[in-house]
């Protein structure tokens, strides 16, 4: 069991708040996020989708690199590294996405992309959850450097993000701290890779789980979660 500091802002009305720690480069992420999607149509519930930070590339340099190479020393080969592209492809397939590794030319460092996440919270979860898929489709699907500070501000100003009006936003002392804060907290509870999605303080799964193990996990922490009437609380 792991608690956010998110975890203790308040949850909102209109649907429940599922906790998600990834990156913006893993794909399994974004194929974690469609599985929840399919996973709120199952339950019947709107699932509000709320992200944490972990760089999977703590060490990338700040401009990024070249992504062939990069995967080629990671995973030993460019073909082995091919050979994962297409598992994740595959899976992708299964969610709706088509993941375009072809358009993909370099690795990008991700912790301004992390600062953005944070900065869009300020403005609720539904447009964090806007921006990450934002940041999803577009490295995945469309190539684009996900750790470049530019493209990082259109995306702010493409959705009007209050705390990002103009680059140096990306590097706010505050949002720097808050991100590195939730990093080292992740790696507290114990987070050595991702996604990891959890509710209510429990973890719901370790990586890209089908949507209906998620949709049982989700629903036996909401059937223990007690009931409360006529004043009264029970477990």
């Amino acid at each position: 069991m792991i608690e956010n500091v998110a975890n203790r802002i308040a949850q909102p009305a209109y649907g429940l708040v599922v906790d998600v720690t990834s990156d913006l480069i893993c794909p399994w992420c974004f194929v974690a996020k469609r599985r929840l999607e399919k996973a709120s149509s199952i339950l019947a519930k709107t699932l509000e989708l709320r992200w944490h930070p972990f760089e999977l590339n703590p060490e990338m340099p700040v401009e990024g690199v070249d992504r062939r190479m990069y995967r080629s020393a990671k995973f030993g080969s460019w073909e082995h590294s091919q050979r994962l592209d297409a598992q994740v492809s595959a899976a992708g397939a299964e969610v709706g996405i088509r993941f375009r590794h072809d358009l993909m030319k370099r690795t990008p460092n991700t912790f301004r992309g992390h600062v953005l996440l944070a900065a869009a919270l300020k403005d609720g979860v539904r447009t964090q959850n806007l921006i990450a898929e934002r940041l999803f489709r577009g490295y995945f699907l469309n190539g684009e450097d996900v750790g470049d500070p530019a493209t990082l501000l259109r995306i702010a100003l493409e959705f009007g993000v209050a705390a990002i009006s103009r680059l140096e936003d990306l590097d706010s002392p505050a949002l720097v701290s808050e991100v590195k804060t939730a990093e080292r907290m992740a790696a507290s509870a114990g987070i050595r890779g991702v996604p990891q999605i959890s509710f209510q303080g429990t973890i719901v799964a370790n990586g890209a789980q089908k949507e209906e193990l998620l949709a049982d996990s989700i629903r036996q922490i909401l059937g223990t979660a007690g009931r409360c009437e006529n004043g009264v609380c029970t477990v």
